[in-house]
């Protein structure tokens, strides 16, 4: 498949997924392919991550066992397109459907705003248990401008690893790609950490993830600023550019605070900062620093406009660059 008919694809998945998301009634009855991913990858863990091993040992099995995975994730992308392309038309919405499922533009918004309903409707114990479902920090520890800061962190980084890199690997590469992609993010968030059982067999996981999501969450950035200059207007995109440049290199990840850096402009507040994981304290800057000092649900709701709009920057940009290679 050439590129521009992978734009036209991606475009449809991107359209499918703004619309559809992903069902409950789907997913609780089938397993989903990022599940499956999960249980290649726990396999792997657990049979080269022993403790018996010594650090150097668990390296080298860690970079072996990603790259296994990811021949693998290529060859079942090359085969699944193969098994697609003998159906013709019908093949292609075929892959359509598989492409969304990998994106996660519906399921995101419908989280995050299930923070702000939660907070709306039963204060900061709704708040706490909807914003338990998409970060990794002690919900417990947050009061509510902790759980509005937590959402829309989480809103921004996602936007970038579950919206723009799995569409930007797809265009580039095709299902391949962005088997690829998922597979190895999803080895990220699994082994990726720098525990003391995965600093050193998840030490490759890492280092390619963060390259994988390089381009996009640069990419990211412009498309944030974009949906701001929509949402909120040209002032709130000037900042989300200006803070996204000053202040997107002070997160430990060389790729997430570029575009929570970007949204916290565009809402002019403060994100990122100290926050507790499992009991400890990890003392991080606070990006956009001079912002307001907090968050309220009404900036989740803004939060949540802001990343639609982007939505809908990148799939008109996919359509352009369709029409100009068409």
């Amino acid at each position: 498949m050439t590129i521009d008919e992978n734009l036209l694809v991606l475009l449809l998945a991107l359209l499918l997924d703004r619309i559809v998301g992903d069902p409950d009634w789907l997913w609780s009855r089938l397993p989903h392919p990022v599940v499956i991913f999960g249980k290649a990858i726990s396999h792997f863990d657990r049979q080269f991550n022993r403790e018996t091993l010594t650090k150097a040992e668990r390296r080298l099995n860690g970079t072996v066992s990603i790259t296994v995975l990811l021949a693998f994730s290529a060859v079942a992308g090359l085969v699944l397109h193969w098994f697609f392309g003998l159906f013709g038309f019908v093949g292609i919405l075929l892959e359509v459907v598989c492409v969304a499922v990998f994106l996660a533009q519906k399921s995101l918004a419908d989280h995050v705003s299930a923070v702000a309903e939660g907070l709306r409707g039963e204060g900061i114990v709704g708040g706490r248990r909807a914003v338990s479902r998409i970060v990794g920090r002690d919900p417990e520890t947050l009061d509510e401008p902790g759980v509005c800061r937590a959402a829309i962190e989480s809103l921004a980084e996602n936007f970038s690893d579950g919206v723009v890199a799995p569409a930007l690997w797809y265009a580039v590469l095709g299902l391949p790609g962005l088997f690829i992609y998922k597979m190895l993010n999803t080895a990220d968030s699994m082994i990726g950490h720098k525990s003391d059982k995965y600093v050193d067999f998840g030490w490759a996981s890492a280092r390619l993830d963060d390259l994988a999501n390089w381009p996009a969450a640069r990419l990211a950035i412009l498309l944030i600023a974009a949906g701001a200059w929509l949402r909120r207007g040209a002032n709130a995109s000037r900042e989300a550019l200006r803070v996204a440049i000053r202040d997107g290199g002070l997160h430990r990840s060389p790729n997430s605070g570029r575009p929570e850096a970007a949204m916290a402009g565009a809402l002019d507040v403060q994100l990122a900062g100290p926050r507790v994981y499992s009991g400890i304290v990890v003392s991080e800057p606070m990006i956009n620093g001079a912002g307001r000092g907090t968050a309220t649900v009404k900036d989740v709701e803004d939060g949540v406009a802001v990343f639609n709009a982007s939505c809908m920057i990148l799939a008109i940009t996919v359509f352009l660059a369709f029409a100009v290679l068409l």
